[in-house]
């Protein structure tokens, strides 16, 4: 583990004694299974708080282009000839 600061921490009975079982389980110190504990939290919050960036940019994206659309084809006529010819 990186450099580590110890902190007092009061936790509920059930929450502790949860923790306690998954140190047995993984033969890993209590405040190890704390600190993997926290760092997936950590993790999933900046996760979901990049999926809401990049909804939100999609959105932009989107309407940026629906407004573009009519006038990109005034400047170029020919993309939309040419999409008549093909179809």
């Amino acid at each position: 583990m990186p450099h580590a600061k110890k902190v007092t921490i009061s936790l509920p009975q059930d929450i502790l004694e949860a923790i306690d079982r998954q140190a047995v389980e993984l033969c890993a110190p209590r405040s190890a299974v704390i600190a993997s504990m926290l760092r997936d939290r950590l993790r999933e919050a900046e996760e979901q708080l990049m999926k809401e960036g990049y909804l939100a940019m999609a959105e932009e994206n989107l309407r940026f282009a629906e407004e573009s659309i009519p006038l990109a084809m005034e400047v170029l006529p020919a993309w939309d000839e040419d999409d008549d010819q093909k179809g």
